[in-house]
């Protein structure tokens, strides 16, 4: 079922968003340890655009209605704050991480791309990832 006001629209937005991205990041993963730097490159950039367009969406939707309170299955309720815990400090972090392990790579400087990238990999993943869970567990688990 398609959400009827624009908040709920760029939620769903958001989720998909972060969803792409994260298969996104998979994918260029998979194709830098092949050895095809071009594909990955592709991919990285493609994942870089979707966390930005993300961005974008969410703080309009948060100027727009604020804050959205847990309502899903209170038996619940402890894991959906456990992975909002992480989730948010960590979403935070992501941004000046991906700046400079992108930073690294386009300057040529792969050494240090490779070694920041470890790094910023697992949690850009994580973020992605529970950022698709935190829509579910807000938008489409039935009220509690």
């Amino acid at each position: 079922m398609f959400p009827e006001t624009l908040p709920a629209r760029l939620a769903l937005l958001n989720a998909c968003l972060n969803g792409s991205a994260a298969v996104c990041l998979v994918l260029g993963l998979a194709m830098i340890k092949r050895g095809r730097r071009e594909a990955h490159k592709r991919f990285m950039l493609a994942t870089i655009a979707l966390s930005a367009a993300f961005l974008v969406s969410y703080l309009t939707r948060y100027a727009l209605s604020g804050d959205t309170r847990y309502a899903g299955p209170q038996a619940l309720a402890w894991v959906y704050y456990a992975i909002l815990i992480t989730h948010v400090p960590l979403a935070m972090a992501t941004v000046p991480l991906v700046l400079i392990t992108a930073t690294h790579a386009l300057k040529g400087r792969f050494e240090k791309h490779k070694r920041i990238a470890r790094i910023t990999y697992p949690i850009w993943l994580y973020v992605s990832v529970t950022g698709v869970l935190v829509y579910l567990m807000l938008y489409q688990l039935p009220q509690g």
